[in-house]
C-alpha cells in the first residue's frame, strides 16, 4: 500500500477570463495490480455512470409527497391485561404536539396467525460489524414482514463472567422453550468492538451457535474504575485512588454509541422491533454523557426499536463492608451506613440509565431478579397483536424535530401502548453531519447514477516509476448548477466530493472525501463558467473502476459519475508515451516535492476536459516519454542552459505538433530535438509547448502529436479533437512554440 498527498485545486473555466480558487491538500492510498493499454485513460462522458441522455426527448415528470406516519397501538384491558381486538379506525383519536390528526390509514396485525401461514421462514443474512455499520444489517426488509424481529444485544464490556453464563442461559433457554415460528432474532454483542454475530433467522441450531460464543472466558470487558472520591467507600489495597471519572464517561459513551449503530442499522425495517438489552449496568456521570443517551434514545425511537434493559446482574446483596471482589475499607464508614448508601447510590446510578433507555423507547427494564425469562416473555407479549395507525401530519416543516404523540381510544377500559413520539423528516438544509455523510456513501454504493448535477471526468497517466504510475484526476461542475448564495458582493457555496478506486478484485485501493468553499467575486459570473476539482492517485498496471459522487450544499442535489479505467504496462511498448495534457490555465503551485506531476516548475496544469479553447488563449500541451533508446557511441551532450538537473545519457527524440482540419495540415510547430534526459529521477524526456491560438480560425481541428525515437525507430503519433471559439478580446500574436527547459530546437 503506497500512501501520497495529492493535490488538489480547483479552477473555473469558461468564457471569460479564467478564474482561481485554492482548496486543500488531500491523502489517497493506492495499491499495485499489473495489465496493458496504450492510450489515455479516458475520455471525457456525459453524466451518470458515463451514459449520454437523449436531448431530444420531452418528459413529463409529476411528484407526489404522501408523507404518512405509521404508529404502533396495542390495546389491553385494563383488568385482565387481555388483548381487545375489534376495534375501528374512529375508536382512537390522535394528536400531534397539541394538534388533533386525521387517521388516514388503519389495519391490525396479529403475529402469531401471520407466522402460522410459513413457520420454516429464515433470513440469511451477513454477519459482520462493516454491514452493521453499513445499514446492510438485516439485509431484506421484505422477508421480516409479518414476524416478531428481536435483537438481543449483549454488553460484554459491562458484564462479569457470571452475568454472561447467567445471561446466556437464559437466551439458550428461550430458543429451546420460548421461541415462537413468528420469531426472528439476530444476535449483536459488544467487547472491545461491535459484532454482528447473527443476522435475522428461526433458525434455532444457528443461533445456538451463535449463543455458544458468549462463554465469558475472554476477559475484554472495561468495567468502571475509580472516581477518586474521599467518602471512605475506597478499599485498602492501594494508598492512592485514581480518578477515573473520564474513563467511566467514554466507556458510556461506547456503549450508547453502539445502541445508536444498531439502531441506525433498523430504520428502514417498518415494523416494530425488540432489543433485549443484556448489560451490567450503565452509569453515567453528571451531565458528561446526556448528550450520547439523548442521542441514542432518539435514534431508537425514530427506528420504531423498543428496548427492554435487562441488569444481568440479578439480585444483589450489598453487605456494608462490601463483597469478596473489594478489599477492606477504610475508615468507619462500614459502621456508619455511608458505605451502605454509597453502595445503593451507585448501583441505582448503574440502573437508571437502563431505566431511561427503556421507558423513552416504550420498552420496559427487568432489574433485581435472577430469572431473565419474564423478559424474554414481556417481549412477545409486547408484539403479540397491535394495531398500525397511520395519519398526514399537519405539520409540513421538515426540520427532523421530535414530535409528541397522544393517542386515545374511546373505551374506559382500555389501556393502550404506543411510542411517545417520532422524528420528523428533515430536508438537506436540517440533516446532521452524520445523515449528510450517510447519504454521500449510499449513493457511492448504489448502482444507479444521480443525474441532479452534471458530472464530467478525465483520467490521465504519468509514470513515477516501473511498477506505478501517477493518474491525475480532473471533474468538471456546470456553475450553472451550483446555487450561490450572495452576500457582501461576494457569491459563495460548497460541493463534497467523494471519490472511490476499486481494483480488478473490487477491493477499494484509493479514496478521495472533500468538502470544497467556493467564495467567488460576482462580478465573475461563474453561473457561465465550470468548476473544475483535481486530485489524483498511485496506482500500478491493471484495470480499475473509478467512481465519484459530487453534491452541492445548498439543495443537497448530487451527480455520480462512474466508469472502469486502464493504467497501462509500458514496459513492453516500443515508445513508453504518457498521456498528452491539453491545458489553457497553469496556476502558481508552490508546494514543496508535491507528488502531483502535474507541477512543473512551480506551476499546476489544470486539463481542459472539454477541448474547448478561445482564440485569444494559449494552448498548453505537457507529455513525456520514457526510457527513450540511447544512441550507440555518441558522446555526452552539454549542459542546456538553465537546467538544474543532472542530465542523462544520450538520446535523440524529435516531436513536433500539427492541427487538421478536414483532412489538411492548416498550422505545424517547429520541430524540437531532445539529445538528453531531463527528468532522470524517472528517466523521461519531459516536452512542454505553447502554442497561442490567435493564429488558428475558429473551427473544429483534429490535434497530433508526432514523437519520433529516432535512436530506437520507434514512433507515436497520438490524436485528439479540440474546438477553438472566436476571441472576446483581439489577441496579439505571439512567437511559435516554446519547448521545454533542456529541450533544444532543431536548427
Amino acid at each position: 500500500m503506497r500512501r501520497i498527498a495529492a493535490g488538489l485545486m480547483i479552477g473555473v473555466l469558461g468564457l471569460g477570463e479564467p478564474v482561481m480558487a485554492a482548496a486543500q491538500a488531500a491523502s489517497q492510498t493506492a495499491a499495485p495490480q499489473n495489465s496493458t493499454s496504450p492510450a489515455s485513460v479516458v475520455t471525457p462522458r456525459a453524466r451518470g455512470n458515463g451514459k449520454t441522455l437523449p436531448s431530444d426527448q420531452s418528459t413529463f415528470t409529476m411528484t407526489v409527497n404522501a408523507n404518512i406516519v405509521l404508529t404502533n397501538v396495542v390495546v389491553r384491558d385494563k383488568k385482565t391485561g387481555a388483548l381487545i381486538t375489534g376495534l375501528k379506525a374512529g375508536d382512537f383519536h390522535i394528536v400531534e404536539d397539541k394538534k388533533p390528526q386525521t387517521i388516514a390509514s388503519f389495519d391490525y396485525q396479529n403475529v402469531d396467525d401471520a407466522a402460522a401461514l410459513a413457520e420454516k421462514t429464515t433470513t440469511t443474512g451477513k454477519a459482520s460489524i462493516a454491514d452493521l455499520l453499513e445499514n446492510n444489517f438485516a439485509a431484506s426488509p421484505k422477508q421480516l414482514r409479518d414476524h416478531r424481529l428481536i435483537v438481543i444485544f449483549f454488553d460484554l464490556s459491562s458484564m462479569q463472567d457470571e452475568d454472561i453464563d447467567r445471561a446466556v442461559d437464559a437466551a439458550d433457554d428461550y430458543v429451546n422453550k420460548q421461541m415462537q415460528p413468528a420469531d426472528l432474532v439476530a444476535l449483536v454483542s459488544m467487547s472491545t468492538g461491535l459484532s454482528m454475530d447473527q443476522d435475522f433467522t428461526s433458525d434455532k441450531p444457528a443461533l445456538l451457535r451463535g449463543l455458544a460464543k458468549y462463554n465469558g472466558t475472554d476477559e475484554t470487558g472495561f468495567a468502571n474504575g475509580g472516581t477518586g472520591t474521599t467518602d471512605g467507600t475506597s478499599d485498602d489495597t492501594t494508598a492512592f485512588a485514581a480518578d477515573d471519572t473520564e474513563y467511566n464517561s467514554l466507556n458510556t459513551d461506547r456503549e450508547l454509541l453502539a445502541i445508536r449503530a444498531i439502531s441506525k442499522a433498523l430504520e428502514r425495517v417498518d415494523q416494530r422491533k425488540s432489543m433485549l438489552y443484556f448489560s451490567g449496568g450503565l452509569t453515567r456521570n453528571g451531565i458528561e454523557n446526556q448528550a450520547s443517551l439523548r442521542a441514542a434514545t432518539n435514534e431508537a425511537a425514530k427506528a420504531n426499536l423498543a428496548i427492554y434493559s435487562v441488569d444481568s446482574r440479578g439480585l444483589q446483596a450489598l453487605p456494608p463492608v462490601g463483597d469478596a471482589s473489594k478489599g477492606s475499607l477504610r475508615g468507619n464508614s462500614a459502621y456508619s451506613a455511608k458505605a451502605v448508601t454509597a453502595q445503593f447510590n451507585a448501583n441505582y446510578a448503574s440502573q437508571e440509565t437502563l431505566a431511561t433507555l427503556s421507558a423513552d423507547t416504550g420498552g420496559k427494564a427487568f432489574f433485581d431478579s435472577n430469572d431473565f425469562g419474564p423478559a424474554f416473555q414481556q417481549v412477545q407479549h409486547d408484539t403479540e397483536a397491535y394495531y398500525i395507525l397511520g395519519f398526514h401530519s399537519t405539520n409540513q416543516a421538515r426540520d427532523g424535530a421530535f414530535r409528541h404523540l397522544t393517542i386515545t381510544v374511546d373505551r374506559k377500559d382500555a389501556k393502550i401502548e404506543y411510542r411517545p413520539g417520532y422524528f420528523a423528516p428533515a430536508d438537506f438544509q436540517h440533516q446532521k453531519t452524520e445523515d449528510r455523510e450517510l447519504a454521500l456513501t449510499e449513493q457511492m454504493r448504489s448502482d444507479s447514477p444521480a443525474t441532479d448535477v452534471a458530472v464530467y471526468l478525465q483520467a490521465l497517466y504519468f509514470r513515477q516509476s516501473d511498477s506505478l504510475f501517477y493518474i491525475p484526476i480532473s471533474l468538471i461542475v456546470p456553475g450553472s448548477q451550483i446555487p450561490f448564495t450572495s452576500k457582501s458582493n461576494t457569491d459563495k457555496a460548497s460541493i463534497d466530493i467523494l471519490g472511490k478506486v476499486r481494483n480488478a478484485q473490487g477491493i477499494t485501493v484509493g479514496n478521495v472525501r472533500d468538502t470544497v468553499k467556493l467564495a467567488l467575486d460576482a462580478s465573475q459570473q461563474v453561473q457561465r463558467k465550470n468548476i473544475q476539482y483535481s486530485t489524483g492517485f498511485s496506482l500500478a498496471p491493471g484495470k480499475y473502476h473509478l467512481k465519484f459522487v459530487v453534491r452541492e450544499n445548498q439543495s443537497g442535489n448530487m451527480g455520480s459519475f462512474e466508469t472502469d479505467i486502464q493504467v497501462p504496462d509500458l514496459k513492453k511498448a516500443p515508445l513508453k508515451l504518457s498521456s498528452v495534457v491539453l491545458a489553457s490555465q497553469r496556476t502558481p503551485n508552490t508546494v514543496k516535492d508535491s507528488p502531483n506531476l502535474l507541477v512543473r516548475d512551480g506551476l499546476e496544469w489544470v486539463p481542459n476536459i472539454a477541448h474547448v479553447f478561445r482564440q485569444d488563449q494559449h494552448l498548453y500541451f505537457l507529455y513525456e516519454v520514457y526510457d527513450p533508446t540511447k544512441q550507440k557511441g555518441a558522446a555526452d551532450p552539454a549542459v542546456s542552459p538553465g537546467l538544474a538537473r543532472r542530465e542523462g545519457g544520450p538520446v535523440h527524440l524529435l516531436t513536433s505538433i500539427e492541427f487538421l482540419s478536414g483532412g489538411t495540415k492548416v498550422f505545424e510547430t517547429p520541430l524540437v530535438t531532445a539529445d538528453a534526459i531531463n527528468v532522470p529521477d524517472r528517466d523521461a524526456v519531459a516536452f512542454q509547448f505553447d502554442v497561442p491560438l490567435s493564429q488558428l480560425k475558429a473551427g473544429t481541428y483534429i490535434c497530433q502529436v508526432n514523437v519520433i525515437d529516432d535512436a530506437g525507430g520507434s514512433f507515436s503519433f497520438p490524436r485528439m479533437a479540440l474546438k477553438v471559439t472566436a476571441a472576446a478580446v483581439t489577441a496579439t500574436p505571439v512567437a511559435s512554440a516554446a519547448p521545454a527547459a533542456g529541450v533544444t530546437p532543431a536548427p
